[in-house]
């Protein structure tokens, strides 16, 4: 790894980079062992941690870019303001639909662009391409990045760090040719755009001034203020971000004052020091690291601050022999400023993700600092060689993790065995895979630990709802809505509830209710319509259909109930037999064809437009299959209905 230049790092150097054949297989190289960690991705689910209002569960990115989607990404916070994120789901929904494999693929690429980018900016600014090399291939495949990579909702990680990247190499053309007011712009429209996916990038300005400390060495030659006075449109870019962040975290209620401002000082120590292990040795790594209960012990504060101190005693006394020492290290604190839980954001402690872009500058401290060993080039390259293997393996082992939801909270419970967010979240996955006694016991196992969690009330509810114990689920949701009253899920289904009890002035006033505090709740919509159709007030009941389809349009059930009410409806003046039809036969193709609700639909919708023959036969098959679920209600309104079909005669619902 002796490949410095014999002259100290600096513009000069960069000047004298020149085309070099090594450099096309070093960066396939590092697309290749991207890869070959990370490519298994292709195959994983989305997970339920932010997946879903992000991509799956949101209508907006659903469908794809559109006018309106491009609208609303400028517009919508969701705890932070990155419209670029969101234009990336849009346009990833555009391209793969709902297909997670798509979606994985696009954050893989992002990140390998990032790997690539990374090398060629450092071997250009410091002349040094093994060295560059290195620092790309650990920054690729450190088991520390599978969470920025390996998650979809994390896509602003992988996506604001190809601008952080591109950012530092505009910044290195213009640092050979200062003043240029249009490299200057395009530094400035890149940190923009990288801001734009993620506001973590707010202490990019101060990173740009560590690099004219080394490698550009832009110190030697010009004063530091007027070095800060260049940096003054990129500090006032940061102001706006964060100010924008600060309102937008107020607005969704992100801001937790939850952990005191001592214990938030304490565990912002501590956790630079935790992610100093993790680089070291990344074992043990989880999704979601909590508080300690009880808080953080003093000896493990101070501790902390003794290491800290000295790594940063070493570093500024080691400032001329060794100056990547110092600007590494500064780096890594800098770019963790804004991600120390100082202004607590969530609940947990620390994350892997937040070390994504801070551990490059430790990256290239610690790669510069073991090219000065006395060690042969063979053995620093075994070395090297070594220390990338292990950690593929482990990065390999650590993807795998999120595979799906079973796979990723069973891993986080392995560990952490009294997660209450854990057992709720691996509740839901064995709920979804009809593992329903294991459910409840998460469930309940999640209560215990937080009595409070809402979420968990409301979904042992809904199981205890598929079993038929719908007064035993009703009080269930009672409890959620006692903690949390205006949690929408709850109200959507205790109004269920209600209905299946026969209150159905009741549920129509907690469905309103619903759809009052959110518009844009499918469920809610669909609900109240469903429930205003049980009342007769069909004209009421069509519009909160249509809004319901609207806002999930994937959703073969919406689509179906209201081919019903066109249909089958009471009232003639709604009915519309060739619309129904439409939609009957779009919810038919969703299902694959092999539902008997919505063959039930849709015979009658083919028996309302005079295709008797055609309704007969759809609604025999619908029995056959009614009758193999043993869904004897279903049946028998079908052979209520086939005797009309075979007279030439519609079905309307008395």
């Amino acid at each position: 790894m002796n490949d410095q230049p014999s002259t100290p790092a600096s513009v000069c150097v960069a000047e004298r980079v020149k085309p070099d054949w090594r450099a096309p297989g070093v960066c396939l190289l590092l697309i290749a062992m991207t890869f070959a960690v990370f490519g298994q991705t292709l195959h994983h689910k989305f997970v339920d941690l932010d997946d879903g209002p992000y991509v799956f569960n949101n209508p907006v990115v659903a469908r794809g870019l559109t006018p309106g989607g491009f609208a609303w990404a400028f517009s919508s916070h969701a705890a932070n303001w990155h419209p670029l994120t969101w234009l990336s789901h849009e346009l990833d929904c555009q391209l793969y639909g709902l297909r997670p494999g798509g979606h994985h693929l696009t954050s893989v690429l992002l990140h390998a662009a990032t790997v690539i980018a990374l090398f060629l900016v450092l071997r250009r600014m410091t002349g040094a391409l093994w060295r560059s090399a290195f620092v790309a291939a650990v920054f690729a495949i450190h088991p520390l990045r599978v969470e920025s990579v390996a998650w979809v909702a994390e896509r602003k990680d992988v996506l604001s760090g190809l601008f952080f990247v591109l950012t530092l190499g505009a910044y290195a053309r213009y640092a050979r040719r200062p003043g240029s007011p249009g490299l200057y712009g395009l530094v400035a429209l890149l940190f923009a755009l990288g801001l734009m996916c993620k506001p973590m990038l707010v202490t990019l300005p101060l990173v740009l001034l560590l690099l004219d400390y080394w490698p550009l060495q832009r110190l030697q030659t010009q004063k530091l203020s007027g070095l800060v006075m260049e940096k003054l449109p990129l500090l006032a870019l940061s102001a706006g971000c964060s100010i924008a962040t600060l309102l937008a975290q107020a607005e969704t209620e992100q801001l937790t004052s939850v952990f005191p401002m001592p214990l938030r000082l304490a565990n912002a120590v501590v956790s630079c020091r935790i992610y100093l292990d993790q680089m070291i040795w990344p074992a043990g790594l989880i999704v979601v690291y909590p508080y300690p209960h009880g808080g953080l012990p003093a000896r493990e504060v101070v501790m902390a601050a003794l290491i800290l101190t000295a790594v940063s005693a070493l570093a500024w006394n080691q400032r001329r022999k060794g100056p990547w020492l110092l600007m590494g290290w500064l780096w890594y604190l800098v770019m963790l400023l804004p991600v120390l839980g100082i202004i607590q954001v969530g609940l947990q402690a620390h994350a892997d993700r937040y070390t994504y872009l801070p551990q490059i500058g430790l990256y290239v401290a610690l790669t510069w600092w073991a090219a000065e060993w006395r060690l042969s080039r063979a053995v620093l390259g075994g070395l090297m060689a070594a220390v990338l293997a292990v950690l593929m393996v482990c990065a390999w082992q650590q993807s795998s993790y999120w595979k799906n939801d079973e796979t990723l909270w069973t891993h986080l419970l392995s560990s952490t065995p009294n997660s209450p967010m854990g057992n709720y979240l691996l509740g839901n996955a064995l709920s979804r895979a009809g593992r329903v006694e294991e459910a409840k016991a998460h469930y309940e196992k999640a209560l215990r630990l937080k009595p409070d969690m809402t979420d968990a009330w409301n979904n042992l509810g809904n199981l205890l709802m598929q079993e038929g114990k719908v007064d035993e689920a009703a009080s269930l949701f009672q409890k959620a809505l006692q903690i949390k009253p205006d949690n929408i899920e709850a109200l959507v289904n205790l109004g269920a509830a209600r209905e299946q009890q026969g209150r159905l002035n009741e549920a129509i006033s907690l469905l309103q209710k619903a759809v009052q505090l959110r518009p844009d709740s499918a469920q809610a919509c669909n609900n109240l319509g469903g429930a205003l159709l049980q009342a007769g007030k069909v004209a009421e009941a069509i519009p909160q259909i249509q809004q319901a389809m609207l806002l999930r349009p994937a959703d073969p059930m919406i689509r179906n109930n209201l081919a019903w009410v066109l249909a089958a409806g009471p009232q003639a003046s709604l009915r519309d037999g060739k619309k129904a039809l439409d939609l009957a036969r779009q919810a038919n193709a969703l299902t694959g064809g092999e539902d008997p609700v919505v063959l039930h639909t849709l015979a009658a919708a083919l028996a309302e437009t005079g295709r008797f023959g055609e309704a007969v036969e759809t609604a025999r098959h619908a029995l056959r299959l009614a009758e193999a679920q043993t869904n004897s209600k279903l049946a028998g309104e079908l052979r209520t209905e086939m005797p009309l079909y075979q007279a030439g005669r519609p079905f309307h619902r008395p």
